[in-house]
């Protein structure tokens, strides 16, 4: 694919090559990377759905401040949040939602404490970037809030993508 097409491709999105965050505040925030994984977080109380790309390092807003451990019960009493990793990659007929895979987070913001598992979140990054759609486990208000936004975000995309994504996120 020549250079020419990749760029008819992109569709508006920001193209993200190196760490965002790194000496540009805010770049690229709110974008998906066409280049390979982008960290979408839901906050399930709220009912949102955002890019948040210092999720990469485990630096995003939602997560700065925050000590987190293995142990639920430091947290207790905190929000529920998915971070979700979405691979984008290309069809012959155009972009598409090739990996999507959710990991759980909690977060207590009065106790500066939260719940996570790294090495889940780690693995989990790997199998959405090996094109896997690990999503079938949320809770359905989760699964809506992602849907609607992969949807909004790309229809097109989102009418690309397996059929496992579309069934697993239908409530």
């Amino acid at each position: 694919m020549g250079n020419e097409e990749k760029t008819k491709q992109k569709m508006g999105f920001t193209i993200i090559k190196n760490d965002p965050t790194d000496g540009h505040k805010g770049f690229g925030v709110g974008s998906l990377s066409l280049e390979n994984v982008s960290p979408v977080i839901i906050d399930i109380e709220e009912g949102v759905a955002r890019v948040e790309i210092g999720a990469m390092h485990a630096r995003s807003d939602t997560e700065r401040g925050i000590k987190f451990t293995t142990n639920r019960e430091d947290s207790e009493g905190g929000k529920g949040y998915w971070l979700v990793w979405v691979t984008i990659d290309h069809k012959q007929d155009g972009p598409y939602y090739a990996g999507v895979a959710a990991c759980e987070m909690v977060i207590n913001r009065e106790k500066r404490r939260g719940y996570k598992m790294l090495a889940d979140h780690v693995n989990r990054m790997d199998k959405s970037m090996k094109r896997h759609i690990l999503v079938d486990f949320m809770d359905d208000r989760s699964k809506a809030i992602l849907r609607d936004f992969l949807q909004s975000h790309n229809k097109e995309m989102w009418d690309r993508s397996e059929e496992k994504l579309h069934k697993d996120l239908n409530t």
